[in-house]
């Protein structure tokens, strides 16, 4: 029996990066062997167990073989008699396909530390077009990747757009695909990660709604890029670098697909776009079962962003709905959060991301002054039920309005 590191820890241990988990294979081995020893078996489809003590997992080198479309079309063999290499093989990228043995050698068959010197994402073997998952992989790791250089291999790009000439994507189920998007919006660059499917050929498949808002041209006084496609992908861009939660980089990347419906003989116009685009965030959400937490922020950020673009021009009655209507006052944390994407839509545009965006300010200070108004005893006296709350939306109105004088500019994103 012989153990090794494979796979992202050696990988990123190559790179100086840090390592947050580590897997192992393990050859020559039988299953009743590993659980004599004390590990304790979890893999259903083929053999993966947990160290006794450290419970990271240990699997039995294996083959993968094609039998049906899709990424669980495999049948999948394990033997004493599986070598490293073959296991390898069946990874996906080179700089997956390395190994580290108990001594420190490093096993690399396939050329990864190669590819990483050359900062290349490079395919194992040609069995790469049998999963259609590795695309979105492909995608994702180019995304982490993408401000150290590394770029996709020519000819391993050929390959994701040969699966998708195919049909190979369309075999992809709804939970691994926001999964891969999930972590994708988590990495450094998530629109490189987009900007990646698209060169292939797959974002029109598996994101239809953001394939068509390129060449869709907006208004060049607010958007020097112009392209709404382009604009998009600087707003997820401007999400990533300052931060932002995943949720707000959904809400971000979201937030204007009603332009792509808007009629081509008033374009660059791009009038009540806002609403428009909300059913398009629904019917997204629902195929790719987004959580209800990403799905209600990217709601409000597409249905609401213009207006907190024009919150100082904003009527105090306005304002204030404004805050009644993103229940501001009950979920402060995720009007927050709105704000944060509506700062990344103004801010990702070419050439204007340090432009001031006051408007934040402005509506924060406005939320907790409203949201600080209770009303006295003597103001109460009388009042039942409804009434109160009446009350305290006068005052809400009067505390709005003061704050009215000091608004931001009228100058504004669209």
């Amino acid at each position: 029996m012989e153990v090794y590191l494979v796979g992202g820890a050696v990988r990123d241990r190559l790179l100086g990066r840090p390592v947050h988990e580590r897997d192992w294979v393990v050859v020559g081995a039988r299953p009743e062997e590993l659980e004599r020893d004390g590990f304790v078996p979890v893999g259903r489809e083929f053999p993966v167990f947990l160290h006794p003590q450290t419970h990271e997992e240990y699997a039995l080198a294996r083959l993968e073989r094609k039998v049906a479309p899709g990424y669980r079309g495999f049948t999948t063999q394990f033997s004493p008699d599986v070598t490293l290499e073959e296991d390898l093989k069946r990874r996906d990228l080179t700089i997956n396909a390395m190994a580290e043995s108990a001594s420190g050698e490093i096993i690399d068959p396939y050329g990864g530390r190669r590819d990483l010197d050359e900062r290349v994402l490079r395919h194992v073997s040609e069995s790469f077009v049998e999963d259609p998952v590795r695309i979105l992989r492909v995608a994702r790791f180019a995304a982490r990747y993408a401000d150290l250089g590394f770029r996709v291999a020519d000819e391993t790009r050929a390959l994701m757009e040969q699966m998708t000439a195919s049909g190979e994507v369309d075999a992809l189920v709804p939970e691994r695909v926001w999964q891969e998007t999930e972590r994708a919006l988590g990495e450094p660059r998530p629109d490189v990660f987009f900007e990646t499917l698209r060169s292939c050929r797959a974002l029109r498949v598996i994101f239809p709604e953001i394939a068509a808002l390129y060449g869709v041209p907006q208004p060049p006084r607010w958007h020097p890029e112009i392209d709404t496609g382009v604009h998009v992908m600087l707003v997820v861009r401007y999400a990533a670098k300052i931060g932002a939660s995943t949720a707000v980089r959904f809400a971000a990347l979201m937030h204007d697909l009603g332009k792509a419906l808007s009629p081509r003989d008033r374009w660059p116009s791009h009038r009540g776009h806002e609403e428009a685009g909300v059913p398009l965030v629904e019917e997204l959400s629902n195929r790719l079962k987004v959580p209800n937490e990403y799905r209600e922020l990217a709601v409000l950020t597409a249905r609401h962003h213009a207006s907190v673009h024009r919150a100082a021009e904003l009527r105090p009655a306005t304002l204030l709905k404004l805050l009644e209507t993103t229940d501001a006052f009950r979920r402060p944390e995720r009007f927050a959060e709105l704000l944060l994407a509506c700062e990344s839509d103004a801010r990702g545009r070419a050439g204007l991301e340090t432009q001031p965006y006051p408007q934040a300010e402005y509506l924060l200070h406005a939320r907790d002054a409203a949201a600080a108004v209770t009303l006295s005893e003597e103001e109460r006296e009388g009042l039942k039920g409804p009434a109160i709350g009446a009350k305290v939306r006068e005052k809400r109105l009067a505390v709005v309005s003061e704050i009215k004088e000091s608004a931001c500019p009228a100058e504004r994103p669209q």
